[in-house]
């Protein structure tokens, strides 16, 4: 069990709060390194100063991130505030390299941001393993790239050459303001500065060895630090090393930031940063692609139930309208596809009350599938959607058999490219939703809807369904040629002036960007279901489901998609899909991808089935026993299917 970090009065040690910046200003000669300045007056003067090798959690105040990011002191110091309190002004400097860290390294100094820390283990100091008899210095310090940050503070404690210091870096280098070694080696990349080439160019197992360290300290890259691991371990010198990894508390509660070590999982935050050498494992790194040739272009077409698209990005049902409310502000011409919105048999007026919310991570809306009906939109909507250029799908929803039926003959009619059969929006009160909520009445559905059409037919299903695995089986089983999922969640908002729920409809759709782990998951789960099929019975899949970058796109398809529907997206970034087709261009280029097949699906792994037990009869003897009053207690087998204890 952890100590806390109280006094004897129990008061907390550490600094939470908010903190102005100071400075904040790109490093000279580096793209993308920044220096952030920031101080903490704290309230009691037992509260805990930074120490070497611990680091605070940053968060701009003006964030669109939900948690601090762990950044490394680089220098600190400790004085007094105007009214005398203790005064920590920190230094940290920083690789902008994700959303966090980028609302961090563009931040103006006045701003505030919230600071918590210091955190994590302190380097070790040396003075129990360091003699000092030695003419030359025992003491060896290695950083690469921003890692040198954590270990340029450690030298700055020790007295001048004393230490010696190897720096590597891509180009140019920065960090070494309070580095006064005996022996400064700087390596780079491109030559612009010390010695071309990378770390073990200057840093031999034969010099550290006539060197005499008794005492390594390094953080850096993973393939830097595992070789400096090798060669100290080699040698039987001491070696500690910084490590990093993804944080959320950063108090060691949520044992989210456990790295793999000899002794077990160890939380990088709380158990480290900073570890001895011997207890680390730095797995091998997974081969590279080798990239595509200068004058290779990937191919981003895809084809989808017989239908090609030039690209996998199409605009999603109910928030393109019918394809010309963007056109004033973006190329629709550049969508690989174009869903009308969501059309019933008859026009519908759609829901009273308020309509639409902003909330954490996306929106609610209560549409209620207003629509001026099929046969208008075949009429005077559907020709002018024709006329864009992408691939054109016409969403066809409904409450009843027979107007799904005869919505999907009137459309068999049309020039639209394909149908998607909507058996799964939220929002409509008569029986819409609960075509897709089952395997049976989806197979009825669609079994219906297959016979009178021979358009394409996608069918979008529902994530309110306990499990879509089964649901997506059956409408393939009904004549589905590929399935696209999934629909909005089913949410509840409360007016709390009011005291009653904010749509008049009670429940209402949420989507945005929150929603996509949950859609990844369940698209991951259907198409791995789907691959169980023999290979002439299996349909694409087109996920759905808070898509908004190219990288949620390369996620959507390493999963098994074959295209991506983009949604709210479009709200709040009208050429969405231009983006994120030239970031899967460059993606696919780096990485050697010459279409998209070659990454569709790679991240699907096996997993073990249990084995199968009678869920349905276990929980009927279950309910039986709470029935006769028969104490119950859990079996702790880890055995599957183990049965509950009866007393």
């Amino acid at each position: 069990m952890d100590a806390p970090e109280i006094d004897e009065n129990g008061k907390g040690l550490l600094f939470y709060g908010d903190t102005t910046v100071e400075k904040c200003q790109l490093v000279d000669g580096q793209p993308n390194v920044y220096l952030l300045q920031t101080s903490t007056v704290l309230e009691r003067e037992n509260q805990l100063s930074p120490q070497a090798g611990q680091f605070y959690l940053l968060r701009s105040k003006r964030t669109g991130v939900n948690y601090g990011r762990p950044i490394s002191v680089y220098h600190s110091e400790t004085g007094r505030a105007e009214d005398g309190k203790k005064k920590v002004t920190v230094q940290f400097m920083m690789l902008e390299k994700g959303r966090g860290t980028q609302e961090l390294a563009h931040l103006n100094i006045g701003e505030k941001m919230t600071v918590t820390g210091p955190l994590g283990t302190p380097w070790p100091r040396p003075d129990s393993f360091i003699t000092g008899n030695s003419k030359s210095p025992e003491i060896c310090i290695v950083g690469g790239g921003i890692g040198v940050a954590p270990v340029a503070n450690l030298a700055s404690t020790f007295p001048d050459g004393s230490y010696d210091f190897f720096a590597c870096f891509k180009s140019g280098c920065y960090g070494l303001e309070h580095v006064k070694a005996s022996t400064l080696e700087i390596t780079t990349d491109d030559g612009t500065v010390g010695t071309k080439g990378m770390l073990p160019a200057v840093f031999t197992k034969e010099r550290v060895r006539k060197a005499g360290y008794k005492v390594i300290y390094a953080c850096g890259p993973a393939p830097a630090l595992s070789y400096v691991k090798t060669v100290a371990e080699e040698l039987g010198i001491l070696c500690y090393i910084s490590m990093e990894h993804r944080m959320l508390c950063g108090l060691g509660a949520c044992l989210g930031c456990t790295i793999e070590t000899k002794s077990g999982l160890k939380r990088c935050c709380k158990d480290g940063p900073v570890f001895d050498s011997r207890e680390l494992e730095f797995p091998k790194p997974a081969p590279r692609r080798k990239p595509l040739e200068a004058n290779e272009e990937p191919d981003l077409s895809v084809d989808i139930a017989g239908v090609h698209f030039k690209n996998p990005t199409i605009a999603s049902a109910g928030t393109f309208a019918f394809g010309q409310n963007f056109r004033g502000l973006s190329d629709v011409g550049e969508w690989g596809g174009i869903c009308s919105k969501g059309c019933t048999l008859e026009p519908r007026e759609g829901n009273h009350g308020e309509r639409c919310l902003e909330v954490a991570g996306g929106n609610m809306n209560s549409i209620g599938l207003q629509n001026p009906g099929v046969p208008y939109f075949i009429r005077e909507l559907l020709p002018g959607m024709l006329g864009l250029g992408p691939v054109v799908i016409a969403n066809l929803a409904g409450s009843d058999i027979e107007s799904y039926v005869e919505g999907a003959k009137l459309l068999d009619k049309t020039d639209c490219d394909m149908i998607e059969l909507n058996i799964s929006c939220p929002n409509v009160k008569a029986a819409g939703l609960a075509w897709g909520l089952s395997a049976e009445t989806a197979y009825y559905c669609v079994s219906a809807v297959r016979v009178v059409t021979k358009k394409p037919l996608m069918v979008k299903l529902s994530p309110n369904a306990p499990d879509n695995r089964p649901i997506a089986l059956a409408c393939i089983k009904a004549g589905a040629d590929a399935i696209s999922l999934i629909n909005m969640v089913h949410g509840v908002a409360i007016d709390i002036e009011a005291g009653k729920p904010f749509f008049k409809n009670v429940h209402a759709g949420y989507s945005g960007p929150g929603l996509k782990p949950l859609a990844l998951r369940i698209v991951y789960d259907v198409v791995q279901e789907i691959n169980k099929l023999p290979e002439d019975q299996r349909v694409p899949v087109v996920g759905i489901g808070g898509i908004c970058t190219w990288q949620d796109a390369v996620e959507f398809i390493m999963a098994g998609a074959s295209a991506v529907e983009i949604g709210q997206a479009k709200f709040t970034n009208p050429h969405v899909a231009i983006d994120i087709q030239n970031g899967l261009k460059s993606f696919m280029k780096s990485h050697g991808y010459k279409n998209l097949a070659e990454m569709r699906g790679i991240a699907q792994v096996a997993r073990h089935n249990a084995a199968h037990t009678d869920e349905k009869g276990r929980f009927q003897d279950l309910k039986n026993m709470i029935l006769q009053d028969k104490k119950i207690i859990p079996n702790l087998s880890t055995k599957p299917g183990s049965d509950p204890c009866i007393l």
